[in-house]
């Protein structure tokens, strides 16, 4: 259900109230209103987050939003909708605030619920932040298990700009290991679903990674 219809439902269970003499119209109005709220919560601290990669600017009304967010869904029940929120309370813990501590237990949470809703986008974000810890955290074969885990489950729901952008993580991940025919093979290949997917951004940064790998010495 969008928001114009729970917006409008809300109307008519205010009517329901005042000129029909319904007592329960009231609570069941107040959860549709709150639907809407957790949505466009979730979706202007998305917006905030872009903006902030843009930037590099931290706006404090992002971390507020997600948290709002994860309370409401998590009141309505919302499964779903609290596992995509605790993930972006965590990403903003990691990719912010560079406090992998904060983000690992929310990252956690967040693939456990989404797990029990076959969510996997979600799961697919959740377990490459991950491997993104496990990378900082030097178990690299964890990392490396997380990455390709988030890979596999973004190729299972078609989600290519999420694929090339998982590629090009194992890239990195391999050239930091030494494996550079591995991170040049990952890089083709990301390159390839980038170009085919219209993800320019990632792309760029494919760019950018294979010209970092090119110029490392030798040995």
């Amino acid at each position: 259900m969008g928001a114009d219809t729970r917006l409008e439902r809300a109307k008519e269970l205010y009517e329901q109230a005042v000129f029909g003499g319904d007592r329960d119209a009231p609570a069941r109005a107040e959860r549709e209103l709150d639907e809407v709220e957790a949505d466009l919560a979730l979706a202007r601290g998305r917006i905030l987050h872009a903006r902030f990669l843009q930037a590099q600017a931290e706006d404090p009304r992002e971390l507020a939003l997600f948290d709002r967010a994860a309370e409401l869904y998590r009141a309505l029940g919302d499964v779903r909708g609290e596992a995509e929120a605790l993930f972006w309370i965590g990403t903003v813990h990691q990719v912010i605030h560079g406090d992998n501590a904060a983000a690992l237990p929310l990252f956690e949470r967040s693939n456990a619920l989404a797990a029990t809703v076959e969510d996997k986008m979600t799961r697919s974000y959740a377990v490459r932040h991950l491997g993104f810890v496990a990378m900082s955290d030097g178990r690299l074969n964890d990392a490396r298990e997380c990455l390709e885990e988030s890979v596999q489950l973004r190729r299972e729901i078609g989600f290519l700009p999420g694929v090339a952008a998982g590629l090009l993580a194992l890239a990195e991940l391999a050239a930091e290991e030494g494996r550079d025919d591995d991170a040049r093979a990952a890089l083709d290949e990301a390159a390839s679903v980038a170009e085919g997917s219209g993800a320019a951004g990632i792309l760029h940064w494919i760019v950018e990674a294979r010209t970092r790998l090119n110029g490392r010495p030798p040995g």
